[in-house]
Formats: structure tokens, sequence, C-alpha cells
């Protein structure tokens, strides 16, 4: 497993984790906030990479 998906998987369990403690919206910002993050961390040709394979290619 990439590190990036890695850090989208704990992004998810930590949104569900803090769901109750800090609201809906925070959590949904979380959720969605460190996936982003974890993307634009990504350098020019590794996002380039990930855009032109197809979701199915990602798993192998």
């Amino acid at each position: 497993m990439s590190n990036s998906a890695k850090v989208a998987i704990g992004g998810v369990a930590v949104a569900v984790i803090l769901m109750p403690f800090i609201g809906f919206w925070l959590s949904l910002l979380v959720l969605v906030g460190v996936p982003a993050i974890a993307y634009l961390m990504l350098d020019p040709g590794q996002r380039r990479r990930l855009r032109r394979i197809t979701r199915k290619e990602i798993g192998r």
C-alpha cells in the first residue's frame, strides 16, 4: 500500500473517530482535507501518473 493511501485511510479513520467529539462539519473537513493534502504533497510527476492511470490499475 502506498504512503498516500495510508494517509487517506488514516484521515477517514480520524474523521470517524472525531465525529462525536467535534461535530459533523469539522469531521467532514478532516475527511476531505487529509486526502486532498496528501494529493498536494505528491510531486508533479506522481500527480501526472496518478491522473493518467485508471482506478482499476491503482491497486496493482
